[in-house]
């Protein structure tokens, strides 16, 4: 069996190099885009991340097994008031403590642990589950035909009943979140005992069953992505086991762009629907589908497309304003929006006007490093301008 190994990768930037067995390199390129690998000199291997954070444990042919730790470029605070968007309906997270604010995995556990207790402290939420089994005693309906077949027996009885019992998919789901967080590395002693005896009577949650109470929705939002890591699918491939927890910020930026910017243009009176299909050419064949696409009495007027890129200026790549003039020409409008990702103070948006076309693509980023509150100023801010470059004519 080779020994285990700990590879510490940055989310961007020019990687690590490191000395890796063909069995470790296999286990890593199995999992396509989780990170990029570079043959470097003396036979050893440049790791750069690819815009994933969190923790991850791949096992290797050889009986060992990658820890894989990938660190966010963006501070834990930050990042955790983007997570608070990944999903339909928006929570806000509390602060981290000092003890955690410095990892993601252990401030993620202590926030769930948190989490948890206040919504336990509400009491363990009970339903209603049908049993059957055989008592000594008459308890709800009882079962006639498994009765009729005990002949001369009269105990046990063969009975029905609906049991008032915490084993419900809602709290089997939080159960499995705690239990996996109190073995992440890095998660204080404290957050490893924390609450799981409140949930006593509760079995393992089975694949596939539904969620939740409202009550229970915050908690569960955060379980769900503390679970998430438990195994990688590749596109169009079976799950890689892998134990731990995994983000792809992308995924997660363009969520946060979609929630908030359709929440503060609605104020304006525009519409945004988020991942819509649309038609490139003539014949229909060519699909594409834009981040978010912007109407006005059902019209639409602009479209925005969210990229995790950090851009020392506001001038995108040529292949982001193909893009861009591709959506805007086949939608018949004039205007549209590349959003980037910063981590300090951004320059002002800048107007790319295309010759020879009526279109222009107007770049933005945005501080993700501001507080809460500046964040969403800046996103308010971007609501107005997108708003103001908007056609208001109904022609």
């Amino acid at each position: 069996m080779s020994p285990d190994l700990t590879l510490t990768v940055q989310e961007t930037g020019p990687g690590s190099t490191y000395e890796l067995t063909g069995d470790q390199v296999a286990a890593l390129v199995a999992v396509p885009d989780l990170v990029r690998l570079t043959p470097a000199p003396g036979g050893r291997w440049n790791v750069r991340g690819n815009q994933k954070v969190g923790l991850i444990r791949l096992p290797t042919r050889s009986g060992g097994a990658i820890h894989l730790q990938l660190r966010p470029k963006l501070g834990i605070r930050d990042l955790l008031f983007l997570l608070s968007y990944s999903s339909t309906d928006p929570w806000h997270p509390e602060p981290v403590t000092a003890a955690t604010a410095d990892d993601l995995l252990p401030a993620l556990a202590d926030l769930l642990a948190r989490t948890a207790r206040r919504t336990l402290e509400g009491g363990v939420l009970h339903g209603y589950q049908e049993v059957a089994e055989e008592l000594p005693l008459i308890r709800g309906r009882i079962r006639t035909m498994d009765q009729l077949r005990r002949t001369g027996l009269p105990l046990p009885i063969s009975v029905r009943y609906d049991d008032h019992t915490p084993d419900i998919p809602e709290n089997r789901i939080l159960l499995a979140a705690l239990n996996l967080a109190a073995h992440l590395p890095g998660v204080p002693h404290l957050t490893r005992r924390h609450l799981a005896h409140r949930l006593d009577g509760v079995r393992p949650p089975r694949p596939g069953e539904p969620l939740p109470n409202a009550r229970y929705a915050r908690v569960l939002r955060l379980a769900e992505l503390i679970l998430s890591g438990r195994s990688i699918r590749q596109e169009g491939g079976a799950p890689t086991p892998a134990d731990g927890f995994l983000l792809d910020l992308p995924k997660v930026f363009e969520r946060f762009v979609k929630v908030t910017l359709g929440e503060a243009l609605s104020r304006h009176g525009i519409s945004c629907v988020p991942q819509e299909i649309h038609r490139l050419d003539e014949t229909r064949r060519a699909a594409f589908r834009p981040d978010l696409v912007l109407y006005r009495g059902g019209r639409p007027i602009s479209v925005v497309d969210a990229k995790y890129t950090f851009l020392k200026v506001t001038s995108p790549p040529v292949e982001h304003l193909y893009q861009l003039l591709a959506y805007c020409t086949a939608l018949g409008i004039t205007h549209g929006h590349l959003i980037y990702a910063a981590t300090g103070p951004g320059t002002a948006p800048t107007d790319h006007v295309i010759r020879c076309s009526p279109v222009t693509i107007t770049a933005h980023a945005l501080n993700l490093n501001e507080p809460p509150a500046g964040l969403l100023a800046q996103i308010a801010a971007l609501a107005d301008r997108t708003a103001t470059a908007a056609p208001r004519d109904s022609a």
